[in-house]
């Protein structure tokens, strides 16, 4: 079982890993609750604890967020890793939401360079317009 501490290991308090990884506790709270994240189950009134299962994969969240995954696709990737926590469930859907991502990120930099084009171009009729004025008045 995941949630328990194998021999060595150290359980983690939210607010240390918060720390550590340069996030805010409401953020792992608010991770728990939208269902990507868990923590230990705590008793009554404990804070909560992370083991070092749960610290990797909080660290894997933080790099989905990096690469520009949604709550609802991290949502869906953690209901195809499943009860059963089988990575290689997920990693198909994981590989699709990429892929969406890839052809967003092309299509925003054709954009993007359509736009320094237009800006490009712009900006060299008003050189010219600025330099035939100049022109004018000498």
């Amino acid at each position: 079982m995941t949630n328990v501490l194998k021999e060595g290991e150290t359980m983690v308090s939210i607010s240390d890993l918060a720390r550590d990884l340069g996030l805010t506790t409401r953020t792992l709270r608010y991770w728990e609750e939208v269902g990507i994240v868990e923590s230990v189950e705590r008793q009554d009134g404990a804070n909560r604890g992370y083991t070092p299962y749960y610290v990797r994969r909080i660290k894997f969240i933080i790099k989905l967020k990096e690469l520009g995954l949604t709550i609802k696709e991290m949502q869906d990737l953690y209901a195809a890793y499943g009860d059963a926590k089988q990575t290689e469930k997920m990693i198909p859907r994981l590989i699709e939401i990429l892929d969406l991502h890839v052809a967003k990120v092309d299509e925003k930099m054709a954009q993007l360079a359509s736009l320094r084009q237009d800006i490009v171009g712009y900006r060299q009729k008003m050189m010219k317009q600025f330099a035939l004025s100049n022109e004018k008045e000498q």
